[in-house]
């Protein structure tokens, strides 16, 4: 898989026009009577993601016009120019068209976006020259080579069926990202997480011969805090409380946290950030074994709450608390986890919005604004306290997996804001998947709120610029 990058800044490129239907009059007056009559014959309306190849007058390109469609139906999607990239020749492109700096950053992104390629497993047969993009003039280049890097990461993790993505495998991608920005890393294993205090992390993976682990990264040494915890189950079977085959079949996604937490760091960590970064992963499988959880085992957790087992297939948020009262032991600014929680999410906002839990109101509005600048849409949903009493089973502290029938996403929420103290806390429930096809997003992984994150990252953590 070929990474993401721009043409060189001097390459001779042939103009990309970007064009909607509401200045295609202008456009069309604008150009060459030959090349306007030209656009008229093929029935150009430009129409999102519609492609018309400009051919010179012994039939090779000159340029190209792509349809951006209209304002409605721009809003009806993101990456429109997406469609139009796959038709494009071989070579370097420029965007030519009245685009506003947002524009011209999401029509970049798009492009970069859109030569993703999962090939690891059938391999693609290259192009003997790319097809790529000049960096418009006034974006953030590396800014925006950073987001796409980090999201062909998170792509490629969740991609990775479980065979090929245990929690060893995970553990070496971790150690990999950590190697290539000199980060300290720190891996306790197997039964050594027993020893060192983390033993609803140990009760989820124990039954597999996979050993559960959690993986550790530090970076930076200046600046804010910012503690990032990611749910790595690297395959879910549900345990005893077994999921049907068709309840299986996207489960090599449910480390879509992690590889998401691991995307965003990437992202952190090619832009240099002025931040002090941790990142921790829970990687384990949940799998049947004879010493497997049992439902209705009690877990004495890492931060001392004990936890009722009534779903052993509610087990990201065993997880995600020991890691997330770990995190709250050393002084942070801020947490941020991220899991492929519950499906309630996923019935409640669909697969293309990420939704969020979060009590500071301004760190939420700086969530809200980052998703604007990074294209990449979130939801917000309520910390409903409410409802605390819905996960206190009586026999324990807390319960795993109420039988409620209600708020499935809200109540996995607040089971997990029990095991952080102090920082202020952001929790992401996201799917990690497109099940279709999309511009820009092709079906299989993806990297939901990562985006979002980094452009908020300045407001929540007092950044200057």
């Amino acid at each position: 898989m070929p990474n993401p990058t721009f043409a060189a800044a001097d390459a001779a490129s042939r103009a990309l026009h970007l064009v909607t239907p509401e200045g295609l009059d202008g456009f069309l007056s604008a150009q060459a009577p030959a090349t306007a009559a030209w656009l008229r014959a093929t029935g150009f309306e430009a129409g999102p993601g519609e492609l018309r190849l400009i051919p010179n007058a012994d039939g090779t390109v000159q340029a190209a016009a792509a349809g951006m469609g209209s304002a409605k139906s721009r809003a009806r999607g993101r990456f429109h120019l997406a469609r139009a990239v796959a038709g494009l020749p071989a070579g370097a492109w420029h965007l030519e068209g009245d685009l506003t700096q947002a524009e011209r950053e999401e029509a970049a992104l798009a492009f970069l976006l859109q030569s993703y390629r999962f090939d690891r497993y059938r391999p693609t047969k290259s192009a003997s020259e790319p097809t790529l993009l000049k960096a418009p003039k006034g974006v953030d280049a590396a800014r925006l080579l950073a987001m796409a890097e980090g999201e062909f990461l998170t792509r490629d993790l969740i991609n990775t069926p479980a065979l090929d993505m245990g929690p060893e495998e995970l553990e070496a991608a971790f150690l990999a990202l950590a190697d290539r920005f000199h980060a300290t890393t720190q891996i306790v294993r197997g039964d050594d997480l027993l020893a060192q205090n983390f033993p609803m992390i140990h009760a989820v993976g124990r039954a597999s011969t996979r050993a559960p682990r959690l993986l550790e990264m530090t970076w930076g040494t200046t600046g804010p805090h910012l503690t990032l915890v990611g749910k790595g189950v690297c395959f879910d079977t549900g345990g005893l409380n077994i999921k049907p085959s068709s309840g299986m079949l996207l489960m090599k996604k449910d480390m879509g946290g992690a590889a998401t937490v691991m995307g965003l760091a990437h992202m952190i960590m090619r832009l240099a950030l002025p931040i002090r970064l941790r990142v921790l992963i829970p990687a384990v499988e949940n799998v049947i074994a004879g010493n497997a959880q049992r439902p209705k085992d009690i877990l004495t957790s890492r931060k001392g709450l004990t936890v009722e087992v009534n779903d052993t297939d509610a087990e990201g948020r065993l997880v995600l608390g020991d890691a997330l009262a770990y995190a709250c032991e050393t002084p942070t600014d801020a947490v941020i986890s991220m899991a492929t929680l519950t499906g309630a999410a996923r019935i409640a906002v669909g697969p293309d919005l990420a939704p969020y839990y979060c009590d500071d109101e301004a760190m939420a509005q700086a969530l809200e604004s980052g998703a604007k600048q990074g294209f990449d849409p979130v939801w917000r949903l309520p910390f409903w306290t409410p409802y605390e009493h819905i996960i206190e089973p009586g026999i324990a502290d807390l319960d795993n997996a109420p039988g409620w029938g209600f708020a499935g996403s809200v109540t996995a929420a607040l089971f997990l804001r029990r095991f952080v103290d102090g920082p202020r806390y952001l929790h992401f429930d996201i799917y990690g998947h497109s099940p279709a096809d999309l511009p820009a997003r092709p079906k299989g992984g993806a990297g939901q709120g990562a985006r979002a994150v980094l452009g908020a990252l300045p407001a929540i953590l007092g950044l200057a610029g």
